[in-house]
């Protein structure tokens, strides 16, 4: 029997009560499926539910075939191994006792002497260069995920279970990771908001508060099927605000035209010569209709209003945003920072950072990039102050803004409206509303405290609070768009679009680089500017 995963009448509930799937019907095959939907939407809820992790409160999880399963981050002990994460401690044991002389007969027998070309090619694909005896204490986070992908692919698994496998992994892991996807030929399920990760798959199954949406094809085909639908969404409004206006119309005739035959037989009993009874059974009649109008026009209204509203409510879930920023001002020649031969790190006589120099002038828009361990973190503290170089100068000529990935520029006991208000000290109420709007902080949303707020939520709020009023000349992010769901990443790539002031942005995601501009490169691997 093929491979497959069919989940029949699903119902799942947070602890919270929150219903996430009610009644959810869906079935995989042998190929690669990428799961998107806003954060908080289930899609790590449901590969839990695949996995056997949790159980549906109702209905059925049914797996035919084997699973491997990758975690968002590979929890590891002081001393496990590579060895230890691909299970094979013992059967290397063996291998090592056989090459020394003091294996049993039984061990020899039941030795795998493909066993470490096997490990070698695993690691190979994920483009890790690591041996089995590896500590994997030893390798940065990014490593030991790709680390956690070859245990699972050396299983060779009927189906990945892959939640976020591209967070933290560097350009070099990113790439070795997208290439592995593409040339998957089993099942596999993955979480991801990486786009280019989502152009490899050949489903795509989109989840909302309503259910799932399951897409053939893969991320650029969904995007052209979600342009398709919003220009349908934006027929439908037209022609419902048009209806809406017919029967307005309609109404209003119809009001006159009784008036007008209410007038007219008040004018035929003021004359007389109508019997009274008659003129009872008229009035009785002209009620009636009358009545009989108003039910009628309000239930064609009510109609004409709902379908509106539904049109507007899947408008406002299709439409891009589109943000519009104060300007900063900054003059196109001015000299914004400076590094000049600038060595540092953190240990004594082990720089992290040597003799690099560099200049940013005017709105350049800068990607700092390089493997993991190369410094890009580093260099950002030197920017912004937190590090002190060991030789070499470090100039920062212009009012800035720092976000980091937990924001750390806002306090998260009060709300974005009044971190809004404490940074932006000069703004009254309706500016600080305005600005929060643009960013989708609408009404009651924008008093929200910020430790409540997703991780999508906490960018933007950070991005409003920052930008919303009078933007500083200079932004630096750190890895905006690790965690962050589609719609978020969105967001941000619509408010760093609408800044005109300079942009110094640490990712290895190269589609959001490229959708925010990108002007120049930092590369720290090479040591030099790009």
């Amino acid at each position: 029997m093929p491979a497959s995963i069919t989940l029949s009448q699903v119902s799942w509930s947070a602890p919270d009560g929150r219903p996430l799937f009610s009644n959810l019907d869906l079935s995989f095959g042998a190929e690669r499926t990428g799961l998107v939907g806003r954060n908080g939407v289930g899609k790590t809820t449901l590969l839990k539910l695949v996995s056997g992790e949790i159980q549906p409160h109702s209905g059925t999880v049914s797996v035919n075939g084997s699973l491997g399963v990758l975690r968002q981050s590979v929890q590891v002990a002081s001393d496990e191994t590579v060895a230890d994460l691909f299970g094979v401690t013992d059967a290397l044991a063996v291998l090592r006792r056989a090459e020394a002389g003091a294996a049993t007969a039984d061990e020899l027998a039941s030795a795998d002497w493909m066993l470490e070309a096997r490990i070698a090619a695993a690691l190979t694909r994920t483009g890790l260069d690591a041996s089995p005896e590896t500590p994997l204490a030893a390798l940065s986070g990014g490593q030991r995920t790709r680390a956690g992908l070859a245990a699972l692919i050396f299983t060779e698994p009927d189906f990945l279970l892959l939640d976020e496998p591209t967070n933290n992994l560097d350009r070099e892991g990113h790439e070795a990771v997208i290439a592995l996807m593409s040339g998957w030929r089993a099942g596999a399920l993955i979480v991801s908001h990486d786009r280019e990760l989502l152009e490899s798959v050949d489903a795509i199954v989109e989840l909302t508060s309503l259910g799932a949406t399951r897409f053939g094809g893969n991320w650029s085909h969904y995007r052209e099927r979600k342009a398709l639908e919003l220009v349908a969404a934006q027929h439908d409004l037209t022609e419902a605000e048009k209806r809406m206006a017919e029967v307005a119309k309609k109404v209003q005739a119809t009001v006159e035209r009784q008036a007008q035959r209410d007038s007219i037989g008040r004018k035929m009993a003021a004359k007389g010569g109508i019997p009274r009874i008659m003129l009872g059974g008229m009035k009785e009649r002209s009620e009636t209709t009358g009545g009989d109008n108003a039910r009628l026009a309000e239930r064609r209204r009510a109609q004409a209003l709902e379908e509106a509203r539904a049109a507007r409510d899947k408008i406002e879930i299709l439409q891009p945003l589109s943000v519009t920023l104060p300007p900063t001002g900054l003059p196109a020649s001015k000299i914004v920072l400076r590094m000049n031969d600038v060595t540092s790190g953190y240990q004594p006589g082990d720089p992290v950072i040597r003799d690099l120099s560099f200049d940013v002038t005017g709105p350049e828009r800068i990607a700092v990039t390089g493997r993991n361990g190369s410094g890009k973190t580093t260099l950002l503290a030197l920017i912004t102050g937190e590090l002190k170089p060991w030789a070499g100068t470090v100039g920062v000529m212009t009012a800035f803004s720092m976000l980091d990935q937990t924001v750390s520029l806002l306090d998260p006991s009060v709300s974005i409206r009044d971190n809004f208000r404490r940074i932006n000290l000069l703004a009254d109420e309706n500016t600080c509303r305005a600005a929060l709007a643009r960013f989708m902080f609408r009404a009651d949303a924008a008093l929200q405290t910020v430790s409540t707020l997703s991780g999508g939520q906490l960018l933007r709020a950070g991005l409003a609070c920052v930008l919303g009023s009078a933007p500083p000349p200079l932004l630096i992010l750190d890895e905006p768009t690790n965690h962050l769901d589609i719609d978020s990443i969105a967001a941000v790539e619509a408010g760093l679009r609408a800044y005109d002031g300079a942009l110094i942005v640490v990712s290895h995601d190269e589609t959001f680089l490229r959708s925010i501009g990108i002007t120049r490169r930092l590369d720290l691997s090479a040591g030099h500017p790009g």
